[in-house]
Protein backbone atom coordinates (compact mmCIF):
# COMPACT_ATOMS: atom_id res chain seq x y z
CA UNK A 1 0.00 0.00 0.00
CA UNK A 2 1.58 3.26 -0.80
CA UNK A 3 2.15 6.12 1.46
CA UNK A 4 -0.95 8.36 0.45
CA UNK A 5 -3.25 5.38 1.14
CA UNK A 6 -2.29 4.66 4.51
CA UNK A 7 -2.67 8.34 5.14
CA UNK A 8 1.02 9.57 6.04
CA UNK A 9 2.73 12.31 3.65
CA UNK A 10 4.29 11.30 0.58
CA UNK A 11 8.12 12.20 1.01
CA UNK A 12 9.42 14.16 -2.34
CA UNK A 13 12.81 16.23 -2.36
CA UNK A 14 11.83 19.27 -4.44
CA UNK A 15 8.14 21.00 -4.93
CA UNK A 16 6.89 19.51 -8.22
CA UNK A 17 6.65 22.71 -10.52
CA UNK A 18 2.98 24.15 -11.12
CA UNK A 19 1.43 24.52 -14.62
CA UNK A 20 2.13 28.45 -14.05
CA UNK A 21 5.74 27.40 -13.55
CA UNK A 22 6.40 26.31 -17.21
CA UNK A 23 3.23 26.56 -19.22
CA UNK A 24 3.75 29.16 -22.51
CA UNK A 25 0.99 31.51 -22.44
CA UNK A 26 -2.01 30.82 -24.44
CA UNK A 27 -2.06 33.41 -26.28
CA UNK A 28 2.04 32.86 -27.59
CA UNK A 29 0.42 29.51 -28.74
CA UNK A 30 -2.03 30.97 -30.65
CA UNK A 31 0.29 33.14 -32.14
CA UNK A 32 2.90 30.64 -32.84
CA UNK A 33 0.47 28.15 -34.10
CA UNK A 34 -1.03 30.79 -36.58
CA UNK A 35 2.59 31.66 -37.70
CA UNK A 36 3.60 28.01 -38.35
CA UNK A 37 0.09 27.78 -40.41
CA UNK A 38 1.41 31.13 -42.56
CA UNK A 39 4.71 28.78 -42.94
CA UNK A 40 2.79 25.95 -44.02
CA UNK A 41 0.03 27.95 -46.48
CA UNK A 42 3.03 29.41 -48.09
CA UNK A 43 4.89 26.23 -48.35
CA UNK A 44 1.95 24.25 -49.95
CA UNK A 45 1.22 27.36 -52.54
CA UNK A 46 4.78 27.13 -53.74
CA UNK A 47 5.09 23.97 -54.27
CA UNK A 48 0.93 23.84 -55.94
CA UNK A 49 2.25 21.97 -58.94
CA UNK A 50 3.37 18.99 -57.01
CA UNK A 51 1.22 18.88 -53.94
CA UNK A 52 -1.79 19.35 -56.56
CA UNK A 53 -1.31 15.86 -58.65
CA UNK A 54 -0.02 14.17 -55.43
CA UNK A 55 -3.51 15.24 -53.44
CA UNK A 56 -5.92 14.06 -56.27
CA UNK A 57 -4.01 10.59 -56.61
CA UNK A 58 -4.73 9.90 -52.95
CA UNK A 59 -8.22 10.65 -53.18
CA UNK A 60 -8.54 8.83 -56.16
CA UNK A 61 -6.58 5.96 -53.93
CA UNK A 62 -9.17 6.93 -50.96
CA UNK A 63 -11.83 6.28 -53.53
CA UNK A 64 -10.93 2.74 -55.03
CA UNK A 65 -9.50 1.27 -51.43
CA UNK A 66 -12.65 -0.39 -50.72
CA UNK A 67 -12.02 -3.03 -53.89
CA UNK A 68 -9.04 -3.65 -52.47
CA UNK A 69 -10.98 -4.83 -49.14
CA UNK A 70 -13.38 -6.36 -51.51
CA UNK A 71 -11.04 -8.82 -52.97
CA UNK A 72 -9.04 -9.38 -49.54
CA UNK A 73 -12.49 -10.62 -47.60
CA UNK A 74 -13.85 -13.08 -50.41
CA UNK A 75 -10.38 -14.66 -50.15
CA UNK A 76 -8.23 -13.71 -53.51
CA UNK A 77 -5.10 -12.29 -53.46
CA UNK A 78 -3.88 -8.98 -52.51
CA UNK A 79 -2.13 -8.72 -56.02
CA UNK A 80 -6.21 -9.10 -57.56
CA UNK A 81 -7.33 -6.31 -55.18
CA UNK A 82 -4.42 -4.19 -56.32
CA UNK A 83 -4.87 -4.91 -59.97
CA UNK A 84 -8.78 -4.38 -59.85
CA UNK A 85 -8.37 -0.82 -57.93
CA UNK A 86 -6.40 0.17 -60.35
CA UNK A 87 -7.78 -0.79 -63.47
CA UNK A 88 -11.09 1.36 -62.06
CA UNK A 89 -8.96 4.32 -61.27
CA UNK A 90 -7.37 4.25 -64.83
CA UNK A 91 -10.70 3.76 -66.37
CA UNK A 92 -12.01 6.81 -64.46
CA UNK A 93 -8.94 9.22 -65.12
CA UNK A 94 -8.60 8.18 -68.89
CA UNK A 95 -12.49 8.03 -69.86
CA UNK A 96 -12.56 11.44 -67.79
CA UNK A 97 -9.71 12.96 -70.08
CA UNK A 98 -10.89 11.47 -73.19
CA UNK A 99 -14.33 12.83 -73.32
CA UNK A 100 -12.89 16.18 -72.35
CA UNK A 101 -10.50 15.97 -75.53
CA UNK A 102 -13.32 15.22 -78.06
CA UNK A 103 -15.46 17.26 -76.62
CA UNK A 104 -13.05 20.54 -76.65
CA UNK A 105 -11.83 19.38 -80.13
CA UNK A 106 -15.70 19.76 -81.03
CA UNK A 107 -16.16 22.87 -79.44
CA UNK A 108 -12.60 24.40 -81.43
CA UNK A 109 -14.80 23.53 -84.60
CA UNK A 110 -17.61 25.22 -83.81
CA UNK A 111 -16.75 28.70 -82.39
CA UNK A 112 -14.99 29.77 -85.16
CA UNK A 113 -18.45 30.20 -87.49
CA UNK A 114 -20.05 32.31 -84.79
CA UNK A 115 -17.54 35.25 -85.35
CA UNK A 116 -20.30 37.11 -87.29
CA UNK A 117 -22.59 36.18 -84.95
CA UNK A 118 -20.69 37.75 -82.13
CA UNK A 119 -20.02 40.95 -84.08
CA UNK A 120 -23.88 41.31 -84.25
CA UNK A 121 -23.92 40.85 -80.49
CA UNK A 122 -21.80 43.57 -80.28
CA UNK A 123 -23.40 46.07 -82.19
CA UNK A 124 -27.01 45.45 -80.56
CA UNK A 125 -24.98 46.41 -77.32
CA UNK A 126 -24.24 49.43 -78.73
CA UNK A 127 -27.47 50.44 -79.98
CA UNK A 128 -28.81 49.28 -76.23
CA UNK A 129 -26.23 51.99 -74.70
CA UNK A 130 -26.77 54.46 -76.83
CA UNK A 131 -30.48 54.14 -76.21
CA UNK A 132 -29.49 54.66 -72.60
CA UNK A 133 -28.08 57.92 -72.74
CA UNK A 134 -24.53 56.38 -72.82
CA UNK A 135 -22.48 58.78 -75.63
CA UNK A 136 -20.71 57.11 -78.13
CA UNK A 137 -17.52 57.98 -76.57
CA UNK A 138 -18.36 56.03 -73.67
CA UNK A 139 -19.20 52.71 -75.64
CA UNK A 140 -16.49 52.94 -77.46
CA UNK A 141 -14.00 52.94 -74.29
CA UNK A 142 -16.23 50.08 -72.53
CA UNK A 143 -16.40 48.03 -75.83
CA UNK A 144 -12.27 48.86 -76.95
CA UNK A 145 -10.72 46.03 -75.43
CA UNK A 146 -13.42 43.59 -76.76
CA UNK A 147 -11.74 41.52 -80.01
CA UNK A 148 -13.41 39.51 -81.25
CA UNK A 149 -11.46 36.43 -82.04
CA UNK A 150 -9.81 36.74 -78.30
CA UNK A 151 -13.87 36.71 -76.81
CA UNK A 152 -14.47 33.98 -78.85
CA UNK A 153 -11.13 31.91 -77.97
CA UNK A 154 -11.69 32.94 -74.29
CA UNK A 155 -14.48 30.39 -73.92
CA UNK A 156 -12.06 27.44 -76.31
CA UNK A 157 -9.45 28.50 -73.47
CA UNK A 158 -11.15 28.54 -70.56
CA UNK A 159 -12.59 24.63 -71.19
CA UNK A 160 -9.15 23.67 -72.17
CA UNK A 161 -7.95 24.62 -68.82
CA UNK A 162 -9.89 21.61 -67.82
CA UNK A 163 -7.38 19.51 -69.29
CA UNK A 164 -4.70 21.38 -67.47
CA UNK A 165 -5.52 19.11 -64.35
CA UNK A 166 -4.82 16.25 -65.71
CA UNK A 167 -1.32 17.54 -67.44
CA UNK A 168 0.70 15.68 -65.08
CA UNK A 169 -1.09 12.62 -66.29
CA UNK A 170 1.58 10.27 -66.27
CA UNK A 171 2.71 11.48 -62.76
CA UNK A 172 -0.47 11.04 -61.57
CA UNK A 173 -0.82 7.74 -62.70
CA UNK A 174 2.61 6.44 -61.39
CA UNK A 175 1.49 7.37 -58.21
CA UNK A 176 -1.86 5.66 -58.18
CA UNK A 177 -0.38 2.60 -59.27
CA UNK A 178 2.66 3.15 -56.23
CA UNK A 179 -0.60 3.66 -53.90
CA UNK A 180 -2.69 0.92 -54.87
CA UNK A 181 0.55 -1.17 -54.03
CA UNK A 182 1.08 0.01 -50.47
CA UNK A 183 -3.24 -0.32 -50.29
CA UNK A 184 -2.26 -4.19 -50.20
CA UNK A 185 -1.33 -4.09 -46.50
CA UNK A 186 -3.10 -0.64 -46.07
CA UNK A 187 -5.43 -2.79 -43.72
CA UNK A 188 -2.55 -4.11 -41.61
CA UNK A 189 -0.84 -1.65 -41.00
CA UNK A 190 -3.95 0.57 -39.53
CA UNK A 191 -4.55 -1.98 -37.42
CA UNK A 192 -0.91 -1.94 -35.91
CA UNK A 193 -1.25 1.14 -35.28
CA UNK A 194 -4.46 1.48 -34.01
CA UNK A 195 -3.39 -0.70 -31.37
CA UNK A 196 -0.67 1.02 -30.74
CA UNK A 197 -1.98 4.89 -31.54
CA UNK A 198 -5.46 4.60 -31.71
CA UNK A 199 -6.03 7.93 -31.74
CA UNK A 200 -4.37 8.37 -35.02
CA UNK A 201 -5.68 5.34 -36.60
CA UNK A 202 -8.91 6.80 -35.96
CA UNK A 203 -7.94 10.40 -37.76
CA UNK A 204 -7.12 8.38 -40.96
CA UNK A 205 -9.99 6.51 -41.01
CA UNK A 206 -12.35 9.43 -40.52
CA UNK A 207 -10.10 10.81 -43.52
CA UNK A 208 -10.81 8.18 -45.70
CA UNK A 209 -14.40 7.44 -44.73
CA UNK A 210 -15.23 10.94 -45.25
CA UNK A 211 -13.71 11.28 -48.38
CA UNK A 212 -15.90 8.18 -49.74
CA UNK A 213 -19.01 10.00 -48.24
CA UNK A 214 -18.20 13.06 -49.81
CA UNK A 215 -17.48 11.53 -53.50
CA UNK A 216 -20.52 9.10 -53.31
CA UNK A 217 -22.81 12.02 -52.57
CA UNK A 218 -21.03 14.23 -55.16
CA UNK A 219 -20.98 11.80 -57.99
CA UNK A 220 -24.65 10.59 -57.51
CA UNK A 221 -25.73 14.31 -57.96
CA UNK A 222 -23.35 14.87 -60.47
CA UNK A 223 -24.41 12.42 -62.76
CA UNK A 224 -28.21 13.33 -62.44
CA UNK A 225 -27.26 17.06 -63.12
CA UNK A 226 -25.39 16.02 -66.81
CA UNK A 227 -28.18 14.09 -67.30
CA UNK A 228 -30.86 16.55 -66.72
CA UNK A 229 -28.76 19.54 -68.17
CA UNK A 230 -27.95 17.56 -71.27
CA UNK A 231 -31.28 16.56 -72.02
CA UNK A 232 -32.36 19.83 -71.84
CA UNK A 233 -30.35 21.62 -73.46
CA UNK A 234 -30.58 19.10 -76.41
CA UNK A 235 -34.22 19.85 -76.35
CA UNK A 236 -33.40 23.55 -76.51
CA UNK A 237 -31.12 23.13 -79.58
CA UNK A 238 -28.13 24.55 -77.53
CA UNK A 239 -24.76 23.20 -79.23
CA UNK A 240 -22.83 20.69 -77.83
CA UNK A 241 -25.16 19.51 -75.03
CA UNK A 242 -23.08 16.39 -74.18
CA UNK A 243 -20.26 18.88 -73.95
CA UNK A 244 -22.14 20.91 -70.94
CA UNK A 245 -23.88 18.21 -69.84
CA UNK A 246 -20.13 16.42 -68.72
CA UNK A 247 -19.14 20.28 -67.83
CA UNK A 248 -21.92 20.68 -65.33
CA UNK A 249 -21.08 16.71 -63.54
CA UNK A 250 -17.45 18.30 -63.65
CA UNK A 251 -18.45 21.31 -61.85
CA UNK A 252 -20.40 19.71 -59.43
CA UNK A 253 -17.45 18.94 -57.21
CA UNK A 254 -16.87 22.40 -57.03
CA UNK A 255 -19.03 23.68 -53.92
CA UNK A 256 -21.63 25.71 -54.21
CA UNK A 257 -20.68 27.92 -56.91
CA UNK A 258 -20.05 25.22 -59.13
CA UNK A 259 -23.29 25.76 -61.31
CA UNK A 260 -22.23 29.14 -62.16
CA UNK A 261 -19.03 27.74 -63.99
CA UNK A 262 -21.15 25.16 -65.83
CA UNK A 263 -23.54 27.69 -66.42
CA UNK A 264 -21.43 30.39 -68.30
CA UNK A 265 -20.20 28.92 -71.67
CA UNK A 266 -23.51 27.06 -72.68
CA UNK A 267 -25.38 30.34 -71.93
CA UNK A 268 -23.04 32.19 -74.25
CA UNK A 269 -23.23 29.27 -76.79
CA UNK A 270 -26.67 29.90 -76.80
CA UNK A 271 -26.96 33.50 -77.19
CA UNK A 272 -24.37 33.34 -80.21
CA UNK A 273 -26.08 30.68 -81.72
CA UNK A 274 -29.97 31.65 -81.19
CA UNK A 275 -30.02 35.12 -79.49
CA UNK A 276 -31.07 36.28 -76.12
CA UNK A 277 -34.05 34.17 -75.67
CA UNK A 278 -32.52 31.10 -75.83
CA UNK A 279 -29.61 32.02 -73.07
CA UNK A 280 -32.50 33.14 -71.18
CA UNK A 281 -34.52 29.75 -71.20
CA UNK A 282 -30.62 28.25 -70.51
CA UNK A 283 -30.36 30.75 -67.24
CA UNK A 284 -33.53 29.80 -66.35
CA UNK A 285 -33.03 26.24 -66.68
CA UNK A 286 -29.63 25.96 -64.33
CA UNK A 287 -31.34 28.18 -62.39
CA UNK A 288 -34.05 25.67 -61.56
CA UNK A 289 -32.36 21.98 -61.69
CA UNK A 290 -28.59 23.35 -60.67
CA UNK A 291 -29.23 26.05 -58.20
CA UNK A 292 -31.76 23.61 -56.30
CA UNK A 293 -30.10 20.71 -57.07
CA UNK A 294 -26.37 21.82 -56.59
CA UNK A 295 -26.73 24.67 -54.08
CA UNK A 296 -29.68 23.49 -51.82
CA UNK A 297 -30.17 19.96 -51.81
CA UNK A 298 -26.66 18.76 -52.45
CA UNK A 299 -24.92 20.29 -49.52
CA UNK A 300 -27.49 19.14 -47.10
CA UNK A 301 -26.60 15.31 -47.95
CA UNK A 302 -22.46 16.56 -48.22
CA UNK A 303 -23.16 18.38 -44.88
CA UNK A 304 -25.15 14.79 -43.03
CA UNK A 305 -21.67 12.90 -44.93
CA UNK A 306 -18.62 14.67 -43.95
CA UNK A 307 -19.26 17.00 -40.87
CA UNK A 308 -18.60 20.06 -42.80
CA UNK A 309 -21.37 23.47 -42.49
CA UNK A 310 -22.11 25.23 -45.70
CA UNK A 311 -20.06 28.33 -44.26
CA UNK A 312 -16.63 25.74 -43.94
CA UNK A 313 -17.54 24.04 -47.45
CA UNK A 314 -17.36 27.51 -49.13
CA UNK A 315 -14.49 29.00 -47.15
CA UNK A 316 -12.49 25.92 -48.20
CA UNK A 317 -13.63 26.13 -51.55
CA UNK A 318 -11.63 29.72 -51.62
CA UNK A 319 -8.85 29.12 -49.79
CA UNK A 320 -7.87 25.57 -51.34
CA UNK A 321 -8.59 27.37 -55.00
CA UNK A 322 -5.99 29.98 -53.84
CA UNK A 323 -3.43 27.40 -52.72
CA UNK A 324 -3.36 25.26 -55.76
CA UNK A 325 -5.00 26.47 -58.32
CA UNK A 326 -7.96 24.64 -60.23
CA UNK A 327 -7.44 21.04 -58.40
CA UNK A 328 -8.11 23.00 -55.40
CA UNK A 329 -11.55 23.79 -56.49
CA UNK A 330 -12.24 20.49 -57.10
CA UNK A 331 -10.52 19.07 -54.17
CA UNK A 332 -11.40 21.58 -51.46
CA UNK A 333 -13.43 19.20 -49.23
CA UNK A 334 -11.40 15.82 -49.39
CA UNK A 335 -8.76 18.44 -48.23
CA UNK A 336 -10.22 20.04 -45.65
CA UNK A 337 -11.43 17.00 -44.31
CA UNK A 338 -7.71 15.63 -44.45
CA UNK A 339 -6.66 18.78 -42.29
CA UNK A 340 -10.14 18.01 -40.06
CA UNK A 341 -8.23 14.57 -39.51
CA UNK A 342 -4.76 15.64 -39.27
CA UNK A 343 -5.34 18.83 -36.28
CA UNK A 344 -8.98 17.78 -34.45
CA UNK A 345 -9.56 14.51 -35.12
CA UNK A 346 -6.85 12.99 -34.09
CA UNK A 347 -6.53 14.63 -30.58
CA UNK A 348 -9.63 13.80 -28.11
CA UNK A 349 -9.29 17.38 -26.68
CA UNK A 350 -9.93 19.17 -30.03
CA UNK A 351 -13.09 17.21 -31.16
CA UNK A 352 -15.34 19.64 -29.82
CA UNK A 353 -14.42 21.87 -32.84
CA UNK A 354 -16.33 19.25 -34.82
CA UNK A 355 -19.60 20.95 -33.34
CA UNK A 356 -18.32 24.53 -34.38
CA UNK A 357 -17.54 23.27 -38.38
CA UNK A 358 -20.27 20.77 -38.67
CA UNK A 359 -23.89 21.23 -40.12
CA UNK A 360 -25.34 19.27 -37.08
CA UNK A 361 -26.33 20.89 -34.63
CA UNK A 362 -25.92 18.68 -31.02
CA UNK A 363 -28.63 16.57 -29.77
CA UNK A 364 -28.25 17.55 -26.18
CA UNK A 365 -26.97 21.42 -26.36
CA UNK A 366 -24.97 20.86 -22.71
CA UNK A 367 -23.51 17.66 -24.20
CA UNK A 368 -20.46 17.31 -27.07
CA UNK A 369 -21.25 14.44 -28.26
CA UNK A 370 -17.51 12.80 -30.17
CA UNK A 371 -18.20 11.81 -33.88
CA UNK A 372 -19.08 8.26 -34.32
CA UNK A 373 -16.26 5.48 -35.32
CA UNK A 374 -15.47 5.03 -38.57
CA UNK A 375 -15.72 1.52 -39.99
CA UNK A 376 -11.66 1.15 -41.70
CA UNK A 377 -11.00 2.38 -45.30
Amino acid sequence: MSPREKGSRPIRSAPAPTPTDWAIPRGLIVLLAAAGGVVAVGGMKAAAGLLGPVFLALMLTVAVQPIQTWARRRGRHALVGMALAFVAVMVIMLGMVGLLIVSVAQLATELPQYTDRLDDVLANVRELLAGFGVNSEQIHNLLSELDVGKLVGALESALSGLLGIFSSLFFILALLLFMAVDGMTIGTKLDVIAAQRPEIAYAIESFAVGTRKYLVVSTVFGLIVAVLDGGALWLMGVPLPVLWGLLSFITNYIPNIGFVIGLVPPALLALLDSGPALMIWVIVLYSVINFVIQSIIQPKFVGDAVGLSVTVTFVSLVFWTWVIGALGALLAVPLTLLVKALLLDIDPTTRWMNTLISDKAPTDPGRVEPPPEPDHP
